[in-house]
């Protein structure tokens, strides 16, 4: 018995309602599985796995690190809620719909200083990150089958249109 949760709308800029705080306090307590009160690596590491998400452990704290302002790789609900906002603030104001808005969050991982392209180094240290291990060759042909212009570099148009 398949339950799918909707998709529901970005939360843009603005502050949560209500129901979307509960909404990611329920999310927060489904992460806390031993209800502490605090999310681990190691929880999140199974969450992330749940969804078909495999990274790296190092990644894993390093996710948290940057999350938690004490930097000590341990969430609480308030810092989740706060880590939460961070990540919505990054989607820009004005693209509405879903899937453009996951393949702008996808380009970004890639994209890490924001140059606003994707070189063939960041490629595989993005690829090397999630623990997906990749050859000079595969990267040369999915960057040669991803530009458009040849520069060796993938805009976000360009990244796009491989994944729709």
């Amino acid at each position: 018995m398949d339950k799918s949760i909707p998709r529901r709308k970005s939360l843009g800029k603005r502050e949560f309602t209500e129901a979307e705080l509960k909404e990611l306090r329920t999310a927060f307590d489904l992460l806390d599985r031993n209800r502490d009160g605090r999310v681990t690596p190691s929880e999140l590491q199974f969450m992330l796995g749940k969804l078909g998400i495999q990274l790296k452990d190092e990644v894993v704290l390093q996710l948290l690190r940057s999350a938690s302002p004490s930097g000590n790789e341990l969430l609480n609900e308030s810092e989740f809620v706060t880590w939460v906002r961070k990540i919505q603030n990054l989607l820009p104001d004005d693209v509405e719909d879903e899937t453009s808005k996951d393949l702008i969050a996808a380009f970004r991982v890639f994209d890490v200083e924001r140059k606003g392209y994707v070189t063939k180094n960041e490629l595989r240290a993005a690829m090397e990150m999630m623990g997906e291990s990749v050859t000079e060759s595969q990267l040369n042909d999915f960057i040669r089958s991803a530009t458009t212009d040849k520069d060796g570099r993938i805009n976000y148009e360009e990244f796009a249109r491989q994944f729709t």
